[in-house]
């Protein structure tokens, strides 16, 4: 199913949200421009790998805090192909502009970030031993999905589905989104040649979602002169 717009009312400019997908638009342009090595590394300085996690907690000095945790942050604007970066930005371009209503702009920007180290966080303890990098804004926008799941259940989202374009309640959409992503993460975990696979990061959508939805009741409404009310 692919989502085309909701019909949620929002009373404020998203401009938090404009700016994180120009800045991953940009970002990957810039990647487009390297070649292979400088590709190669610039993943490697700044996308997540979860084996080095192990190393630092097992106390070795080949990596510094810093260069473990740091991309738990940077990684989240880094993409693979155009596709994924598309698909990243089209679904927090209909979601997150009425989140970032609900919480207010810093907040909203505090809370995509939160959930993203969150996300990321999860797949790497489900793959502790992977050496695949991993990158991607997809668990942060989940959080960005699992908090409009919360905040507006009830909205319409006009989604292609097959033939049919169809008004869809949003929490359809984005319970079938993360049962999918559950399920997905789960036959994955199960092929243990996969850890060092590359692929979709499905934990980290899992972990995304389920941050989102705890900590927008954390982080709580603005003052509007037109307030919601949490479904």
């Amino acid at each position: 199913m692919l989502p085309l717009k909701d019909d949620q009312v929002r009373y404020s400019t998203p401009y938090v949200t404009w700016f994180l997908i120009g800045l991953n638009l940009l970002i990957f342009l810039f990647e487009s421009t390297l070649d292979a090595q400088g590709l190669r590394q610039v993943v490697h300085q700044f996308a997540v790998v979860p084996y080095h996690v192990l190393v630092l907690l097992r106390g070795s000095p080949r990596y510094s805090p810093e260069q473990v945790f740091l991309p738990f942050l940077t990684s989240l604007f880094l993409h693979g192909s155009w596709m994924h970066v598309i698909g990243n930005m089209w679904f927090l371009f209909i979601f997150g502009d009425n989140v970032e209503d609900f919480l207010g702009h810093f907040k909203y920007l505090i809370f995509y970030l939160v959930c993203g180290f969150l996300a990321m966080s999860t797949q790497v303890i489900v793959s502790l031993h992977s050496t695949v990098p991993a990158l991607g804004a997809s668990g942060a926008i989940a959080g960005v999905l699992g908090a409009y799941c919360v905040v507006f259940p009830r909205a319409r989202v006009l989604t292609w589905f097959f033939v049919f374009v169809l008004w869809v309640p949003a929490w359809v959409i984005l319970g079938y989104w993360f049962v999918l992503n559950f399920l997905s993460g789960t036959a994955s975990a199960l092929q243990v040649q996969s850890q060092n696979m590359g692929g979709v990061a499905f934990w980290a959508h899992v972990g995304g979602f389920l941050s989102g939805m705890l900590l927008v009741r954390v982080f709580g409404e603005r003052r509007l002169r037109y307030p919601y009310a949490i479904g």
